[in-house]
């Protein structure tokens, strides 16, 4: 009988990651995996061997393929290069974020290097300190200027603009409120704030396509790619949790029972001022929507750039109804997409606003629209 065949062990092999830059800081040689979040200074002769790992290899290749140094040398730099996830190893899964960005390949490097690598940044915690070290700024950095003008070019005097109704004085009226009064919202001005800011208000059919959502704030090529989750803690009639938003039915669907300010202070770091509001809300994008018709990195900047119309919408219908909205960009990103399980690249938070009722001694300021009516 013949002797039985061991099944032969393939040989480690290793593969550059795919999500790797590079860059000059001063006078050091960066190289980032920013799908990891990985940084190291190193030699140029770091882009060689990264270069050389194109494809899967094993460390006697890379070896043989350097042989101006001792197979001692070359293996201790590719383990490093490996142990700093700057080389996959065939016999590990990619991690799930490496993944899930493959998925942004026509918009990487750019907008992926910029997403992943302004998430969870710190924050001041005291804003007095901030103050401060502003303060301490401008004797090394004066401050620029707040306007910009073009001395000796001719003037033009405009006339007074139209600032009377209820439009102006909504516009005029919107501010970021601090302070909050511990009664609820009610649950129709919940409604209102979802249905006038993210509701689907109609359709567009496109023959051979999906019908594209219409809202009334506008959207690059009516992609629409943002998505609202609550976080409800005093609105009446509504019990306290995590909810999706169905913009399409306008409907609530609860993600998780159960709702704290101390959520608020761990969503929005250093922001102790807003824990005292009566609903959170937290913007995503789910990038695909965009990507999918704008296979180019510029998009990355149309989906900030519809956060941004969406929140002032959601402002100043805030205002209009009398309550006391805020928004922040000050976000502990992974905290909430954890919470929200959210993989932080196929669907990413952006942007957070909020809403709670006008403190009574100041509830009378400013009162306007719908409200002053009543």
């Amino acid at each position: 009988m013949r002797p039985a065949h061991r099944a032969m062990k393939r040989p480690r092999s290793l593969r550059r990651a795919p999500c790797l830059v590079s860059y000059w800081q001063d006078d050091q040689l960066v190289f980032e995996n920013y799908s990891t979040g990985s940084r190291i200074t190193a030699h140029p002769l770091t882009s060689e061997i990264l270069d050389f790992f194109d494809c899967w290899r094993t460390v006697d290749d890379a070896a043989a393929r350097f042989p101006q140094f001792s197979p001692d040398s070359v293996r201790a730099a590719v383990n490093a290069l490996e142990r700093r996830s700057f080389l996959e190893c065939s016999d590990r899964t990619p991690a799930a974020r490496t993944t899930a960005l493959a998925t942004w390949s026509s918009w990487n490097p750019a907008a992926g290097f910029f997403h992943l690598s302004t998430k969870d940044v710190p924050f001041a915690a005291d804003q007095s300190h901030a103050d401060a070290f502003l303060r301490r700024k401008t004797r090394h950095m004066p401050e620029p200027p707040t306007v910009k003008r073009y001395p000796g070019t001719r003037q033009h005097q405009l006339p007074p603009p139209v600032d009377t109704g209820e439009f102006p004085h909504v516009l005029m009226n919107r501010r970021t409120w601090r302070e909050f009064s511990r009664r609820p919202v009610t649950v129709t001005d919940l409604s209102s704030l979802l249905g006038l800011t993210w509701r689907v208000q109609g359709w567009i059919h496109r023959p051979g396509l999906r019908p594209a959502p219409l809202k009334t704030s506008p959207s690059g090529g009516a992609r629409s790619p943002i998505e609202t989750y609550v976080l409800a803690l005093r609105v009446q009639d509504l019990p306290r949790g995590i909810y999706h938003y169905a913009a399409d039915r306008h409907r609530l669907e609860l993600l998780h029972d159960g709702a704290t300010s101390r959520q608020i202070l761990r969503y929005l770091p250093g922001q102790p001022w807003f824990t005292g509001a009566a609903a959170l809300f937290l913007m995503s994008a789910v990038f695909s929507r965009t990507q999918w018709k704008y296979p180019f990195a510029r998009a990355y900047r149309v989906v900030l750039a519809e956060a941004g119309h969406l929140c002032q919408t959601f402002c100043l219908t805030a205002t209009w109804l009398g309550l006391a909205p805020f928004c922040t960009m000050a976000l502990a990103d992974s905290q909430i997409e954890k919470d929200l399980k959210l993989d932080g690249v196929t669907e990413s938070v952006l942007y957070a606003a909020g809403v709670g009722v006008r403190p009574a001694s100041r509830s009378g300021s400013g009162t306007i629209g719908r409200r002053s009516a009543r």
